[in-house]
């Protein structure tokens, strides 16, 4: 179910200029791809953190900073301006 729940949030390249500004949809995506993560990679007896639940943790870390709005989309690269280059001087 986990997995169905990802896949069904998971925002893909033809859907992301729809969704990309809406923070609930891209922190539901970011916490379902924790949770999958936990259930798939994480053994909850393990006295140690494995690579998997520290994985989860900066996955929820982000889905919170959508939800809290502190994160925005940067834009598509392709259709941001190219940065300007310096001219080393002679």
């Amino acid at each position: 179910m986990a997995v169905a729940l990802q896949r069904h949030l998971a925002i893909g390249d033809r859907e992301w200029h729809a969704f990309k500004s809406q923070r609930p949809r891209r922190g539901a995506e970011q916490l379902a791809a924790a949770l999958v993560l936990l259930l798939r990679g994480d053994d909850p007896g393990a006295p140690q953190s494995s690579d998997a639940r520290r994985q989860a943790i900066e996955l929820v870390e982000h889905g919170l900073g959508w939800l809290k709005s502190e994160l925005s989309d940067p834009g598509c690269p392709s259709h941001r301006p190219a940065p300007a280059t310096k001219l080393a001087a002679d």
